[in-house]
């Protein structure tokens, strides 16, 4: 083993070490007596020792002042100032709060820095929909992800955004995207009774190369017994065809590489070729909150930027997170050989994922800024990034500044427009 594998190999066990001994399944942090739960999620719901986490009050469930749909979600702490900045200079400092991804970024990338603020615990979820939690006391790495692969988005969705591949150099372009998912309760005639969990529909709107090409899936609740269903209308040949490969790490069009089909949404699919570890929880700086840098008053230009999202409209916060190892099993095949993620105790929510190689060297770091979408009830990013650390990379997207049309939630649509010859008239138009 050369040196620096030798290194981040140490690095990592020091890590994984340092996150045993801060938080184990069914003890609380600092190994002391587990605080009164949140029924629903599992989420500790007492604030932690010094209160810079707050006790759970229910959440962001109504619109703040001023709210209207075609402002898109503005930010309800537009007031406050961060309280300090994780930069290269002072990230050892910070380093029990920060994920060995984010730690090694910070020191290889000058321009991706977190600024931190004072922590909100606003998700949320309606009364209804606390049921899409299967496992509020995970006790395994399956359980975990299922409340993330189940969580609640509203019944369905419609929506157009845009990501910006962006090469070292600072060279970027971008990709014109929508997409609309509806749930099997909210189709017409529900599908609720097919094993259906989803199906969905997107869309390229640029560049030229990728316009006009249409995906359509459809998800089922277990993966396993109902292999994903996909096609995708190409407008060049002016047909429909299977899409087998639209899964795993299939490298999604449009992104150069930097996001395979798996990532869409921080993870999808099916958990069969990995062993899941669920390692404990811990607190962590995580993107949180993060209306900022969906505001409808920004450009994308103010946004993207070489080597990372701005730093001056993205907004960092300490929250609980449970954290979930994935390693490649022995003869199975994917890009990464493991895969850190790390859930919001309070949603669910994916915040961030530290991707390896399958040499054991961290390669990509995901970051997905989370916000309640107040006047829904639905947990959200208003970001996501993905930063290659081998050449200086990166993808940010989820981005829908310059779209007037607000995003629906909530949305039925009738399953016959989920069906080849519906995809086919959807393409020729």
């Amino acid at each position: 083993m050369n040196l620096r594998r030798r290194f981040l190999a140490l690095t990592s066990n020091a890590y994984a070490l340092r996150l045993a001994s801060v938080a184990l399944p069914g003890l609380g942090l600092a190994g002391k007596a587990q605080a009164q739960s949140i029924p629903h999620t599992g989420a500790v719901a007492a604030a932690n020792a010094d209160g810079s986490i707050p006790a759970y009050s229910g959440g962001l469930m109504k619109p703040p002042a001023g709210y209207s749909p075609e402002k898109g979600y503005i930010d309800p702490f537009a007031q406050e100032k961060p309280l300090f900045t994780v930069t290269a200079a002072n990230a050892d400092q910070y380093k029990d709060l920060l994920s060995l991804g984010s730690l090694t970024l910070l020191k290889k990338q000058p321009a991706f820095q977190m600024p931190v603020y004072k922590t909100h615990r606003t998700a949320g979820l309606p009364e209804a929909a606390r049921k899409t939690v299967v496992h509020p006391s995970p006790k395994t790495g399956e359980e975990a992800m299922a409340n993330f692969l189940n969580r609640y988005a509203g019944g369905g969705f419609d929506r157009e955004y845009s990501w910006f591949p962006v090469r070292a150099n600072g060279d970027f372009y971008r990709v014109g995207y929508t997409d609309k998912v509806i749930y099997a309760e909210n189709m017409t005639p529900a599908q609720t009774d097919t094993g259906l969990q989803f199906a969905f529909l997107s869309r390229y709107t640029a560049p030229s190369s990728l316009a006009g090409t249409i995906y359509m899936v459809h998800e089922f609740r277990d993966p396993m017994a109902n292999p994903r269903a996909a096609w995708v209308y190409s407008p060049g040949q002016r047909r429909v065809r299977r899409a087998p490969d639209l899964a795993y790490d299939n490298v999604a069009d449009g992104t150069e590489g930097m996001r395979v089909t798996d990532q869409y949404f921080a993870f999808n699919g099916a958990l069969d070729r990995y062993d899941w570890k669920l390692l404990g929880r811990k607190e962590m700086l995580v993107a949180y909150n993060t209306y900022k840098v969906g505001s409808k008053a920004l450009k994308y230009s103010d946004i993207v930027r070489k080597g990372s999202a701005n730093s001056e409209h993205m907004r960092y916060e300490k929250h609980r997170v449970w954290v979930v190892e994935a390693t490649l099993k022995s003869g199975s095949k994917h890009i990464y050989g493991k895969r850190v993620f790390f859930l919001d105790e309070d949603s669910w929510m994916i915040l961030q994922e530290d991707c390896y190689d399958t040499r054991g060297d961290i390669w990509r770091v995901g970051i997905h800024g989370f916000i309640q979408v107040y006047d829904q009830g639905v947990p959200w990013y208003s970001i996501q990034m993905w930063h290659d650390l081998s050449n200086g990379n990166v993808l940010i997207s989820h981005l829908d500044n310059e779209v007037k049309k607000p995003i629906e939630f909530g949305i039925k649509a009738p399953w016959a427009s989920f069906q080849t010859d519906a995809l086919r008239r959807l393409g020729t138009r």
